[in-house]
């Protein structure tokens, strides 16, 4: 049985980050920054840091799915975020174990591909594992624009080209989906669609190279709004809006990409 408990639980299945700033070592300090409690499940261990990702472990199938059942079963949860899934094995293994929970806690999924680095984090042969197994099961998926490419086959470079493949993506499963404005020129636009409706979500674009594990702490932090119990659209506008303060109020760390200021918040403002 599972233990009581009064503060909600998100988990999340995702490779280990060794320079802290993206993967579960992200997700975890944005639950606790969001004041959720964290708990998680390694897909893979990787050697990286802000410059470069040098080697990636794959955990094996069985080792992830005791994790999975070993949180669900004593600790529960009322969210689950998915980030670096590196094979289809492991595609098929984690969607396997949450096929029990779909519709019962929010799923977000964060189609991770590729490393700020530019490191491949997902086998070419997955995707179509990721597409048919683990979209249909999601709340809202999280891509970037080059990772709406390829879940969609098409090039974006228009808003009605973003708004097409939103459209995609919902087709493929998923109740929602919130595609990442990034990579475009211009402010920082995410559009939400949930099937029915659009929505747009801009900040303003900072000049900083500190951007590594952006895209996991946002996925995570819709997590945490799901399992406090806001409604998804919701949840995407507080994760939008503690991105952007995480990056607005962050500092150098290493050579390259740097993390993202979890703890803005808790922290000296003279960082």
């Amino acid at each position: 049985m599972v233990g009581v408990r009064k503060i909600p639980s998100v988990l999340t299945i995702a490779g280990s980050d060794s320079g802290g700033g993206a993967g579960i070592q992200a997700d975890l300090k944005t639950f606790a920054a969001l004041g959720v409690y964290g708990t998680s499940a390694v897909t893979a261990i990787t050697a990286q840091n802000t410059v470069a990702v040098t080697a990636v472990h794959e955990v094996p199938t069985d080792v992830i799915a005791a994790q999975i059942k070993a949180v669900i079963t004593d600790i529960g949860v009322d969210a689950v975020k998915t980030g670096m899934l590196s094979s289809s094995a492991i595609i098929e293994c984690v969607a396997a174990s949450l096929s029990a929970l779909s519709g019962l806690v929010g799923l977000v999924v964060d189609p991770v591909m590729v490393a700020k680095s530019g490191d491949s984090l997902l086998r070419a042969e997955a995707v179509l594992t990721l597409r048919e197994l683990l979209l249909p099961l999601a709340t809202v998926v999280t891509p970037n624009i080059p990772e709406a490419e390829t879940l969609t086959g098409m090039t974006i470079v228009s808003d009605d080209d973003v708004r097409k493949a939103a459209q995609a993506i919902v087709e493929m499963g998923a109740k929602s989906v919130v595609i990442k404005g990034g990579h475009r020129e211009g402010p920082a636009t995410d559009l939400y669609y949930d099937g029915a409706n659009f929505r747009e979500f801009t900040a303003p674009r900072f000049e900083t190279v500190n951007t590594h594990g952006t895209g996991c702490t946002f996925a995570s932090a819709v997590a945490a709004g799901l399992a406090k119990g806001l409604e998804t659209e919701d949840a995407v506008g507080k994760a939008k809006e503690f991105v952007t303060e995480a990056i607005r109020n962050s500092f150098p760390i290493g050579q390259g990409h740097g993390p993202l200021n979890h703890f803005y918040e808790f922290w000296a403002r003279d960082l």
